[in-house]
């Protein structure tokens, strides 16, 4: 059979297509990177999941922010909460500060904390007790309509409810179902999970904090880290179901368990103890595989007169690396402590913990008499890496991300003015970036826009449901 040649197209072929193509490959990197990201015009151009509608049964945190990268990326969820109390993580409030934004419209005395803030990022929100017979058509018509679910109920709930992924794939075979959980199936599969409990149970927190030989203790990540985490890793999986789907016409169910997850945070330390059975120790600020590679306390502050004391007395520390033979002999010139060069000559040499110890211990001596800023000039100056360790007010003030857009003013349209950086902080996308709409909105503030506009439901009905507390 003779075969069908193709045309041989200019515009097939690598290369630019255009003269301004051609000009924007000319320029310095930065520049061509300022130009095909062009930062703060996110929405002139188009969203990579626009057509995705996804439903989010979810509360707290990592759930949340599962679905949230959804939205951030163009897809239609819709946040279902129980009438009028809504996600409880609404009601957490750092360091008790007030409520700062409404919650319901049906009780003004009460209000939202930031303490969900950037967790449910461009959601509609409905109100919505769906374990009542009464309202499961409304639950039902909704799965219909919409290409996944999240939910993160307690093991069985939902099936318990007849809304899990074996009932819903019956009502639409191409449903993508998420259930995100403590432990997960298995011996240990009614053991709730906090973000704290993650990263204790699965051997995190034993390798994070300073070692007790000098006075240190395990310590807990500061953030929900594994809360974040957890969230980004179940977007990936939600992705890569969207991409099977797509490919068969087939839904699935992801199971994800947030203690599982916070085991991959462990790095070596599983390897390490299979292969040698040596249990991975924890070092603080210190990168026990590289030295030098780690963080440093100077002697004085950079704003010794501030009245807030974690300026006062926090912004004293520093992070160097100089792990090269030759930047570590360059370092020790620095410090004039040439004899330590002289005695640890090789990275081998160094690494050991005895050395690091000692190294380490002289490199705060140096630093004793200095602050943070004269530290990192000296050792920059020399052609060494070093960089301040920052605080919330410096990244916010800082000149480098405010020109990527990472840390921006929102002009939300409820709750005003906020400086955010969700969205903006996971990284540039030239063709479909990511864009922030609204922070969050109330509990049940779409209500009218979900079952009246887009399912049909008489107000009338609507108000009912009102009435009798079902939504």
């Amino acid at each position: 059979m003779e075969k069908v040649k193709t045309e041989l197209r200019l515009e097939d072929l690598p290369g630019p297509k255009s003269r301004e193509e051609l000009e924007a490959e000319k320029a310095p990197f930065g520049e061509y990177c300022k130009g095909i990201f062009d930062v703060g015009n996110e929405f002139v151009k188009p969203a990579a999941l626009k057509g995705v509608r996804w439903l989010s049964c979810t509360m707290y945190i990592f759930t949340p922010h599962a679905v949230a990268n959804l939205a951030e990326l163009g897809a239609e969820v819709i946040k279902i909460e129980m009438p009028r109390m809504g996600d409880p993580m609404r009601h957490t409030s750092p360091f008790n500060e007030a409520y700062v934004f409404p919650l319901h419209d049906s009780r003004p005395r009460t209000g939202m904390g930031l303490g969900c803030a950037n967790a449910n990022v461009n959601k509609y929100t409905i109100s919505l007790d769906y374990h009542l017979d009464e309202m499961k058509e409304a639950f039902y018509r909704l799965v219909k309509i919409s290409d996944g679910l999240t939910e993160c109920y307690r093991p069985g709930t939902f099936d318990r409810w007849k809304q899990s992924y074996r009932y819903l794939q019956e009502i639409n075979p191409r449903f993508i179902y998420v259930w995100g959980g403590g432990f997960g199936y298995g011996p240990k599969v009614f053991g709730g999970s906090y973000d704290i409990l993650g990263q204790s149970h699965a051997g995190l927190a034993s390798i994070t904090g300073f070692h007790e030989d000098f006075g240190g203790h395990t310590t807990k990540a500061t953030n929900w880290c594994i809360d974040w985490y957890s969230g980004t890793q179940i977007t990936v999986a939600v992705l890569a179901a969207l991409h099977w789907r797509r490919k068969t016409g087939l839904g699935t169910m992801i199971e994800f368990s947030q203690v599982q997850a916070a085991t991959r945070c462990c790095g070596y330390g599983v390897p390490l103890y299979g292969r040698f059975g040596i249990v991975r120790q924890r070092w603080g600020n210190w990168d026990t595989q590289l030295c030098v590679h780690g963080i440093i306390i100077c002697g004085k502050s950079d704003y010794p007169d501030a009245k807030n004391p974690q300026l006062a007395d926090e912004a004293r520390y520093v992070m160097i690396s100089a792990f090269q033979d030759e930047d570590f002999k360059e370092l020790c010139r620095v410090i004039k402590r040439n004899d330590l060069f002289e005695k640890y000559k090789t990275h081998k040499d160094r690494v050991e913990a005895e050395p690091q110890v000692e190294i380490y211990d002289e490199l705060e001596k140096w630093a004793a008499d200095k602050s943070r800023s004269e530290v990192v000039k000296i050792l920059e100056e020399a052609g060494l890496l070093a960089m301040p360790i920052l605080n919330d007010e410096e990244v916010y003030k800082s000149d480098h991300y405010h020109e990527r857009g990472t840390v921006r003013w929102l002009d939300d349209p409820l709750y005003g003015d906020l400086v955010t950086h969700s969205t903006y902080s996971t990284g540039l996308m030239s063709k479909t970036p990511r864009r922030k709409l609204w922070e969050m909105r109330p509990v049940g503030a779409d209500n009218t826009k979900i079952y009246h506009e887009l399912l049909g439901y008489p107000m009338s009905t609507v108000n009912e449901w009102y009435e009798k507390g079902y939504v």
